[in-house]
């Protein structure tokens, strides 16, 4: 099954300072059919204005993705951690048992983000922040795991860590290239191009549409043209 979520189709608005677009229920914004997808709780499109970003705030029990599509975001915690995120690269915070953060563009240009929240398998773990850098080159024609539960992905493929039986994967493709991935039993995927427009199992997506996937045990991906993908592998 591969259920389609058109970008016009997605909850959200423009703030001034954010325009921010909902896959899923969020804020103010509410849909009974679009509550998650199994542990992926919620997948936000943000455009963020330059000089602005979201003032101090709370979480806790949730896995918070950021992956940068353009632009960058400074984060800062109540843990004592700084850092900057760029174009392309990721970082992770697992809020666990409280943590406060600050996320803004310091930039002169517009920042245009991804944030994806996962609930945590553990509760009341301890808290704890990440990023890493990586090159869309080393994406190119395969998705690479940029976050993962499994400590065998942060060996082996250097993915930054979450407290979730989960993964966020990265590709990018020419037009006409195609990747294939599997889909264990029982598990979801929902895939999303940052840019380009794309078949999934033959099933059209143009950038920043969803695509909410499950009893499909091999996805395949083909670019229609260039394109660059990101996806959630969860329960």
């Amino acid at each position: 099954m591969i259920d389609v979520r058109p970008f016009s189709s997605l909850g959200g608005g423009d703030h001034g300072w954010l325009n921010a677009r909902h896959h899923f229920s969020f804020a103010d914004y509410y849909d009974p059919s679009r509550m998650g997808w199994g542990r992926l709780r919620v997948w936000n499109d943000d455009e963020i204005a330059a000089k602005s970003g979201f003032p101090p705030h709370p979480h806790a029990d949730m896995e918070i993705i950021t992956y940068v599509r353009a632009g960058a975001i400074t984060h800062e915690d109540s843990m004592g951690n700084r850092g900057r995120t760029g174009a392309g690269d990721v970082q992770v915070m697992s809020a666990g048992t409280g943590v406060r953060h600050s996320e803004f563009n310091l930039e002169d240009e517009t920042t245009t983000l991804f944030q994806i929240w996962i609930e945590a398998d553990q509760r009341g773990a301890k808290p704890a922040w990440g990023a890493k850098v990586f090159p869309r080159v080393d994406r190119s024609g395969t998705f690479s795991v940029l976050a993962s539960g499994d400590p065998g992905d942060e060996a082996t493929f250097g993915s930054l860590a979450i407290n979730a039986d989960a993964r966020v994967l990265g590709a990018t493709l020419n037009a006409g290239e195609s990747l294939t991935y599997s889909l264990g039993e029982g598990r979801r995927a929902y895939l999303v191009p940052a840019v380009g427009a794309v078949e999934v199992n033959g099933v059209p997506l143009n950038a920043r549409d969803g695509a909410a996937i499950k009893d499909e045990a091999g996805i395949t991906v083909t670019a229609t043209s260039d394109a660059e993908l990101v996806m959630v592998d969860s329960l």
